[in-house]
This record gives structure tokens, sequence and C-alpha cells, in this order.
């Protein structure tokens, strides 16, 4: 009887260590995962996560010019299929494209005008962050800093461009995919 409890007591407390591994791994200690929740609320690999501390946005250089970039220093994108602070983008294209998410206003890094930073509220309640009234975006197809698959798509019946210091999109497709098409080279505005 004794041997019995015995292991009992260790499967208990190793059923209880597995547990609490798992709880800590789900719940990320350091508020940086892997993955992003779409606006569906499903898991998205490969994206950054949004969370209840401040992302700060910030610009960096590429094939296509300066353009914006969120937390891990990923690139984001504006949608031509979206209304001046109003998401247009859900379902699969919001599993394609994530909007990037927060429950607070992010940060202005050095050369992003913090004036031009909002948020809006999706359906679902979810909040998005905004910069000169147009939602922002991360792209799966973008395999981390650095890269601008996403750049010229024209995925889900609209246009996808990486968002310029002022605000405006960047209509170069320089340096994009194969799955983007041809753009005008500058920054414009959105049409709006």
């Amino acid at each position: 009887m004794t041997q019995l409890n015995t292991f009992r007591t260790k499967a208990g407390a190793a059923v209880a260590a597995i547990g609490a591994a798992s709880l800590l791994a789900a719940c990320g200690s350091s508020g940086h995962a892997a993955h992003s929740t779409s606006a569906s609320g499903a898991a998205v690999s490969g994206t950054p996560a949004s969370d209840h501390r401040s992302i700060q946005l910030a610009i960096a250089g590429g094939h296509a010019g300066r353009h914006l970039t969120g937390a891990g220093g990923r690139a984001l994108y504006l949608w031509e299929g979206d209304r001046r602070n109003h998401s247009n983008c859900t379902g699969a294209c919001a599993g394609t494209w994530p909007p990037l998410l927060s429950r607070v206003k992010p940060t202005a890094g050095r050369g992003v005008k913090s004036h031009e930073i909002g948020m809006i509220t999706r359906r679902g309640g979810a909040r998005q962050v905004t910069f000169n009234g147009h939602p922002l975006y991360y792209y799966v197809g973008d395999s981390g800093r650095g890269t601008t698959a996403g750049q010229g798509s024209d995925q889900f019946g609209a246009k996808w461009w990486l968002v310029s210091p002022s605000g405006a999109a960047i209509t170069s497709s320089h340096g994009s995919s194969s799955n983007a098409s041809s753009g005008s080279s500058g920054a414009s505005g959105s049409g709006w």
C-alpha cells in the first residue's frame, strides 16, 4: 500500500508540473508569443502577438523605401479595401492579413508621428491600431524583420501597400514577392 501511495504522489506531482508548464507556455511569461490571434480569434502562426503592453511603431528601410513596422520589426500594411478608420478585412482576409491588435495605443518610435497613431474597434470588440486613419495589418507571408512579401499584393480584391512615415501608401512593388502585382513607384494617398 505504501508503494502505491508513493506512486500516486509522484504521478500527481508529475501531472501538476506538466499542467503548470503548459499554462506558463500558453500565457507566455514575456508577453511576446510567436503567434497572434486574428480578428476571428484563430491563431495566426508567424506573426507578432498583441498584448496589454504598448507596441512601438517604428520606421525601417527596405527595397520599397522607408516604411512603418510593428512588433519585432515586422512590416505593416494598409489595404485599399478599407475606409478611413474602418476595417473591411475580416474572416479569411484577417487570417492572411492579421490586424495589428492592441489593448493600448502604441508608442511612436523615432521618425513616427505620434499624432497619426489611432485605435478603432473591430467587429467583435478587438482594438486595431491605425496610422493616418489606415487600419494596420501584418502579412503571414512575411518571414520576419526586413521581409515585405505582401507589398503590392491584390489579395481579397484590393491592393496591399507598405505605409510610409507620412502615413501614405508606398505604391512601389520593388523587392516584393511573385504574388504581388506591379504598381507605380513612390508614395501616394490611399484614395480616401
